[in-house]
């Protein structure tokens, strides 16, 4: 087990933003900032903390999950197999993180006491999915994409799984679940959302307002409306199933790239703009935007999650995680 210092506390939350990234209004907060280093060359990419204080994470290139303890830094990485290629982690009823396994085409399940791994893998017909991103339902069933077409099922207890083909093909990227019980898909490559139905497993499309607008990772509030990221427009939208309405807001500052998405236990939206090297929140009540800088170039934060009280991201091109505190 690795114990490294942290790296500094930004007291301010958004000390150093330049002024194209930086709304007038009052700021909330402060909102420290944190960062915890990992091993270079693990290749961070998606976190998500657990209900013991852990915080789990990808290691894509050297096909790790790791465990980070906040309290000191100390964190550990867990060898997924041969050829792992990691992508999502997200904790399952069960407590334990489920991995969408590219390199394995598979589920991976880690038991969180002794760190044994179970694989899933997909039926031989889907030789690359391209897994990207999970969740579960509130049935406990684990819903999946792959950016090669697909979507799938995994039943944890009987370990059945279905794959579905995309109906629009290549793209299926971000996956949320809503408090109203639905599981939504964002596709990349497709430019749209979808909704999948759960007894059926049949999805169906939803055109954004914004045409060709790279809906990247989705996340819902808790009215259950769908927020999205989208990469090749640089903006946050929100799709509202009730009324079947669109609102979108474009990132400050020039060229914006939003990859990541993440609604607090406020509703308050996070975003990640890889052109600004930051992480952005949005205030949907006041449609204000304030941004926080990483204090190292090319951060590239890939997901976001969180706690209440915690903002938390992994820097893939600084091997490092990040959490922005927004409560005492």
């Amino acid at each position: 087990m690795n114990r490294r210092q942290f790296l500094g506390t930004a007291a301010a939350g958004i000390l150093a933003v330049p002024a194209l990234l930086r709304n007038a209004a009052a700021q909330e907060g402060p909102f420290p900032v944190k960062y915890f280093p990992i091993d270079a060359g693990v290749g961070l990419h998606d976190v998500t903390p657990a209900r013991d204080g852990a915080i789990w994470f990808t290691g894509q290139r050297n096909g790790t999950l790791g465990r980070l303890d906040p309290r000191d830094g100390a964190f550990k990485l867990i060898n997924l197999g041969k050829g792992a290629s990691p992508h999502g982690v997200v904790i399952g009823p069960d407590g334990a993180p489920w991995v969408t396994e590219g390199g394995q085409n598979a589920i991976a399940r880690v038991d969180p006491s002794d760190h044994k791994v179970t694989l899933f893998r997909l039926p031989e017909k889907e030789a690359y999915a391209n897994l990207n991103t999970g969740v579960f339902d509130k049935s406990g069933i684990y819903w999946f994409t792959g950016q090669s077409g697909i979507y799938g099922r995994l039943d944890p207890k009987s370990g059945d799984m279905t794959v579905f083909k995309a109906p629009r093909g290549v793209g299926p990227y971000g996956i949320t679940a809503t408090p109203k019980g639905e599981v939504w898909y964002a596709s990349l490559a497709g430019n749209h959302i979808a909704k999948i139905e759960l007894a059926s497993g049949r999805a169906t499309v939803v055109e954004p307002s914004t045409p060709k607008q790279g809906a990247r990772r989705v996340w819902s509030d808790s009215k259950s409306r769908i927020w999205v990221s989208e990469w090749n427009s640089g903006q946050v939208s929100v799709h509202d199933p009730a009324d079947s309405s669109w609102r979108s807001w474009k990132l400050p500052g020039s060229n914006p790239r939003a990859y990541a998405v993440y609604v607090d236990d406020k509703d308050k939206v996070w975003l990640t703009d890889f052109s600004a090297n930051a992480i952005v929140r949005f205030d949907p009540v006041t449609e204000k935007f304030n941004a926080f800088p990483s204090d190292k170039s090319g951060a590239n934060v890939r997901q976001l999650d969180g706690r209440p009280g915690e903002i938390w991201g992994a820097e893939s091109g600084n091997d490092r995680l990040v959490v922005i505190q927004t409560a005492a």
